[in-house]
């Protein structure tokens, strides 16, 4: 079993997470299958090529950009920035690891800036981040004082970033972050066990928006707190955008709830204490193309002459977030 794995298992068994612990060997073997991603052996390999870093290390994970510093030689650096580099596009961060800065396409620090002073204390808590890419908020989330950190998310690479920042972070978060490759289908049902459950930047890629929320109410424990971050339209408690074949390019788009609607969806899933939080527009300095995301991005998304709408003719891209409890 190798080293990240293990370190799973034992969070596993720590949390008591049993019924789940039995189906992690199937899911990590699906979701890390080198038949299905050709790209997976070369992500893998990139990783553990990474060079042995000094002990001493200065980490940060309460700052806007997750920091590690260390001492490398100028070669070392090199050979980290290469590696690191092989795991391109990187979509949410910023990073900064043994001196390397990864600047991602999306400012990712801008949303826990929004999101964060409205979670409850998550000191002590236990945190599901459903989506979380490269584990950006994760990190975030161990760094506010978070016991026990899983990222699900069905994308290799994310998990392949994750584990390189894993390589620099080291054990300094108290193996308290951790992250398996599936989706929230794959989490056992009714196991009402996480103090907060995150969905960002999920629910407008599922064509059954009020089974997602269900799911995320299933994994929560009661009283436990739900953070949403999704795309919403302008609106009434009627209104509700169903895209074309494309939403800003993306072809797996589908409801566009005004945060309104989003907020009767959420009361008719059952939840408590609905509010909705921060809602804005998405700046083109909050999601751009950049060194590390050299694909395209938000700004050719949008209609050349009209910003305010996507090149499709849709609204531009707006979200909010809502915040709601399990009852007790």
């Amino acid at each position: 079993m190798s080293h990240p794995h293990r370190e799973l298992y034992r969070a596993f068994i720590d949390q008591g997470l049993d019924r789940w612990l039995a189906r992690l060997p199937e899911q990590l073997a699906a979701g890390l299958d080198r038949q299905r991603y050709g790209d997976l052996p070369a992500w893998e390999k990139a990783v553990s090529r990474l060079p042995a870093l000094p002990v001493e290390r200065q980490v940060r994970l309460d700052a806007d950009t997750v920091t590690v510093d260390c001492d490398l030689t100028d070669s070392q650096r090199r050979q980290c920035e290469n590696l690191l580099r092989q795991l391109i596009p990187w979509r949410k961060g910023p990073y900064r690891l043994g001196g390397i800065s990864i600047d991602t396409e999306w400012r990712s620090d801008w949303k826990w800036q929004r999101v964060a002073p409205h979670l409850a204390d998550l000191r002590g808590r236990r945190v599901l981040d459903v989506g979380g890419g490269s584990g950006y908020h994760a990190w975030r989330m161990s760094g506010a004082g978070a016991d026990f950190v899983l990222v699900i998310d069905p994308s290799p690479r994310f998990y392949y970033q994750f584990q390189a920042v894993r390589h620099f972070v080291g054990g300094t978060d108290g193996g308290r972050t951790h992250f398996l490759p599936v989706g929230i289908e794959d989490v056992p049902s009714r196991l009402a066990f996480f103090d907060t459950v995150f969905s960002m930047g999920v629910l407008y890629h599922r064509p059954s928006p009020l089974e997602h929320l269900l799911q995320l109410k299933d994994a929560l424990r009661p009283g436990g707190e739900l953070v949403l971050e999704t795309l919403v339209v302008e609106g009434d408690e009627t209104t509700v955008l169903l895209p074309g074949e494309r939403y800003a390019a993306m072809p797996n788009v589908y409801f566009l709830p005004s945060s309104a609607a989003l907020c009767q969806w959420i009361e008719r899933c059952g939840f408590d204490n609905v509010r909705v939080v921060d809602e804005a527009v998405t700046s083109l300095d909050e999601q751009r193309s950049t060194d590390w995301m050299t694909f395209q991005s938000l700004a050719d998304f949008l209609d050349p002459h009209n910003p305010s709408k996507t090149r499709e003719g849709y609204p531009a891209p707006r979200r909010a977030v809502i915040l709601a409890n399990k009852p007790k």
